[in-house]
């Protein structure tokens, strides 16, 4: 892992020299000077930012995953989910042909409790687990839409699109573009069937969150205010999946803007999520289930704030959000959530200069959210960044002392 930064700025490296690109031109698309360039290309300054690695995939006309070297390498046993990702694909791409399913498939209702296990799963960071139910939850539910009418029918459909959800959450985790990209585009296929007037936002939400990989940040806002606007009326209403939705969105527009260097934008952004989350709290009703499994509340919205202020630069800013957040807030959000938060924590405390405190939080996240934190790059840049620090503090340590000891005299 430590030779890792290294290898990164030599992928840019031959993706800039593929595309004839000098450093001074790659530099000028980023709005950064030739020598950091240079620098990034010898592994000496990391990628600690997801807008940065994004837009210089974007600049480079590349995946992400294909700079950083996602998936990592690991053990055979590490790898088995890759099985049944090859077999949601299978699934996803059949999904206009008559279903393979032996037998009758259960009734919306019942494969409605599936989904309960999956947001479960979720809530984990168990993104292998979540890998393995989906192949036969897709084929069961595609089995139940060919067959049934009506209501029950739209309620396959609907089902169907939040497994592409579930599937989108975890390739995006485990480093599947291609599986993202699928998934992504069956749920807008399966959510104009669904007959729910908020599913297509969701399955706008998802896109968004695609756009983030080609750096299109105008885009991703755009398209976050039409999904907003096709809810709107219904959290005029105060319909409660309608107003998880419409702040969930506000979330993604905050980050989108954050990226793209509209930081008023994003503050605005994130005020209006923390008002769909007060009124979400307000007019809670526990029979409403959260069917679209979007872990939308206050937490989530603190926790939205600090990243947004982090992709600004605004690490002092991040920590002050923290501080003013409570402790019992952070801790009622799923460990996936958590494990975000805390790594985010970690990248706040090491840019402000104080590794310890940094390492701290990073082996909170692991804690929390093992197979999320070790398969994030970020997380990684963070630790390498510690690492390199810490070998530097020790040599300099080292220098000084030898010095003093006159070992070289």
């Amino acid at each position: 892992m430590l030779e890792e930064a290294e290898e990164i700025g030599n992928r840019v490296r031959r993706a800039r020299l593929r595309l004839g690109m000098t450093q001074a031109d790659l530099a000028a698309a980023l709005g950064k000077t030739q020598g950091w360039v240079s620098k990034m290309e010898r592994g000496l300054i990391e990628l600690d930012r997801v807008g940065l690695l994004n837009l210089i995939a974007s600049e480079l006309h590349v995946h992400p995953n294909d700079l950083i070297g996602r998936p990592y390498n690991s053990s055979p046993a590490e790898n088995q989910w890759q099985i049944s990702a090859a077999a949601i694909m299978r699934e996803l791409r059949r999904y206009d042909l008559a279903p393979v399913f032996d037998g009758t498939p259960r009734p919306a209702r019942q494969l409605w409790q599936e989904t309960t296990r999956l947001h479960r799963l979720r809530d984990a960071a168990a993104n292998t687990a979540i890998m393995e139910v989906l192949p036969d939850l897709f084929r069961e539910t595609r089995a139940l839409a060919e067959i049934a009418t009506g209501h029950e029918r739209e309620e396959a459909y609907a089902i169907y699109a939040v497994c592409c959800k579930f599937a989108h959450t975890s390739a995006h985790a485990l480093g599947h573009p291609e599986l993202v990209a699928m998934a992504c585009e069956r749920a807008a296929w399966s959510a104009q069937l669904s007959g729910d007037p908020v599913m297509p936002a969701v399955a706008d939400w998802m896109r968004v969150w695609d756009m983030w990989a080609t750096a299109d940040w105008d885009d991703a806002i755009a398209l976050s205010d039409r999904a907003l606007r096709s809810v709107q009326q219904e959290y005029d209403r105060g319909e409660p999946l309608a107003v998880r939705a419409w702040g969930s969105l506000q979330l993604r527009a905050a980050v989108s803007a954050a990226r793209g260097g509209r930081k008023a934008e994003a503050k605005d952004r994130i005020k209006h999520a923390r008002a769909a989350a007060k009124r979400m709290v307000e007019t809670a009703d526990p029979l409403v289930y959260d069917r679209h499994s979007l872990t939308f509340s206050p937490g989530n919205v603190q926790i939205h704030a600090i990243n947004v202020a982090l992709e600004m630069h605004e690490q002092r800013e991040a920590l002050s959000i923290n501080r003013r957040t409570s402790k019992e807030l952070i801790e009622s959000l799923p460990n996936s959530r958590q494990g975000h938060h805390h790594m985010d924590l970690a990248r706040a405390w090491l840019w402000d200069g104080n590794r310890d405190k940094a390492l701290k939080e990073l082996e909170k996240a692991e804690r929390t959210a093992p197979q999320l934190v070790r398969n994030h790059p970020i997380a990684r840049s963070t630790l390498r960044s510690i690492v390199y620090a810490e070998r530097a503090s020790t040599r300099e340590k080292l220098r000084r002392m030898s010095d003093r000891f006159h070992l070289d005299g």
